[in-house]
């Protein structure tokens, strides 16, 4: 098997800007390689990831686009590789058309591949391709390195991620069943009867986070100086200057991504516990097959959805699941097991209004919490799918 390893990187001022010309360049030849292929297409031309390459090839020997010697080769070859990939992936109606890329975008990477062992760890450094020994804070020891992609995060940090083969070795388990109702007041409650309380890490920093986009906001409209109309229609602002060269506007923006990467890392730090939790201590766990995106087209409830995580936890599952044995088993979501009564089956449709948190069966009278008697019916189903 392969993982990926996330190690915190320091580059040293140079190499922070070979990095950044380096994300630069990959950018640029996506872009080239994506306005070729849409160009081709458009002319009844097939144009695939061997043409695109060529042209890369004649890219580098036109004098004004001679910088692009002095970047990771491979690195520029990777990028037309993802481009052919998401070609792939949209024909296959997998992801939408390509999209051209931005240096503004939030996550900007680019991937090298180890050949011969031009990808090392020495010591507390990482050996890359044409920036040399770049300091990394290594947190665990690693396999072969297969490639790098080495990542600027909006608040100006740098990561590498390393993938590498990895050799499960089964751990034991306790053995347990489970069975898990998501929800958005608590984050899941168990067949067990316990519960994981909703963290709501972007809840409690929305306020700072709303405080600081307003300032962001009233930053970007004091440059405004009037109004154009545009192709398709409304009014695109026009500024005194060009925003990246305001020093105030840059510290702002440095600031709300600050905030953002501190939501992040503390959902993922929750996600991860749960997760690692559940797998060590149950041999089979049985979770809803919950068609989340269609679920955040509800607009009253999709930033609640987003913020717990739901499909990010449920894939922590399933890869954790293969390194200790453990079996993960999806209940259809039409399944209605907040409405049937796990002591006799009566099916109660009055609960499908959410504001319902506890009913009593009028056949057997058990009194039921909702999310309780939805983990053990998922557990119930999901065990009969596994017989």
């Amino acid at each position: 098997m392969q993982k990926g390893i996330r190690f915190r990187a320091y580059p040293d001022r140079q190499q922070q800007n070979l990095i950044n010309r380096t994300l630069g360049c990959c950018r640029l030849i996506y872009n080239k390689g994506l306005a070729m292929r849409d160009e081709s297409y458009r002319n009844g031309v097939k144009a695939g990831y061997s043409q695109t390459s060529a042209m890369l090839t004649e890219l580098k020997k036109t004098p004004d686009l001679a910088f692009l010697k002095e970047v990771d080769s491979i690195a520029l070859q990777q990028s037309l590789r993802d481009l052919d990939r998401g070609f792939v992936n949209f024909f296959q109606k997998r992801a939408s058309h390509p999209q051209f890329k931005s240096k503004h975008r939030s996550r900007q990477s680019y991937r090298t591949i180890n050949q011969g062992d031009n990808i090392r760890i020495v010591g507390r450094y990482l050996k890359l391709p044409k920036l040399g020994y770049v300091k990394i804070r290594k947190s665990m020891e690693v396999g072969h390195i297969n490639n790098v992609t080495v990542e600027k995060t909006p608040s100006g940090k740098y990561f590498v991620v390393l993938n590498v083969d990895f050799e499960p070795e089964l751990r034991p388990n306790n053995g347990g069943t489970v069975g898990i109702d998501v929800g958005i007041k608590d984050f899941y409650t168990d067949s067990n009867g316990n519960v994981a309380e909703n963290p709501k890490h972007l809840e409690k920093s929305m306020r700072k986070l709303r405080r600081e986009q307003k300032k962001l906001s009233r930053m970007i409209r004091s440059h405004v100086t009037g109004y154009h109309e545009g192709d398709k229609g409304g009014k695109i602002p026009v500024y005194d200057r060009p925003l990246a060269e305001c020093s105030n506007i840059r510290k702002q923006r440095l600031k709300i991504a600050v905030i953002h990467e501190k939501t992040a890392n503390q959902r993922n730090d929750f996600l991860q516990k749960q997760s690692t939790m559940l797998v060590r201590e149950n041999q089979t766990i049985c979770i809803e097959d919950l068609n989340v995106k269609g679920m955040i087209r509800n607009h009253k409830l999709a930033q609640h959805i987003s913020s717990v995580s739901w499909s990010k936890f449920f894939n922590m599952l399933e890869y954790k699941a293969s390194w200790y044995g453990t079996d993960i088993i999806r209940v259809p979501a039409l399944f209605p097991s907040s409405q049937i009564c796990h002591c006799c089956g009566y099916k109660n449709t009055a609960v499908k209004d959410l504001s319902i948190r506890t009913w009593e069966c009028p056949v057997c009278r058990t009194r039921h919490d909702r999310d309780l008697n939805a983990s053990i019916n998922i557990l119930n189903k999901g065990l009969g799918i596994l017989a």
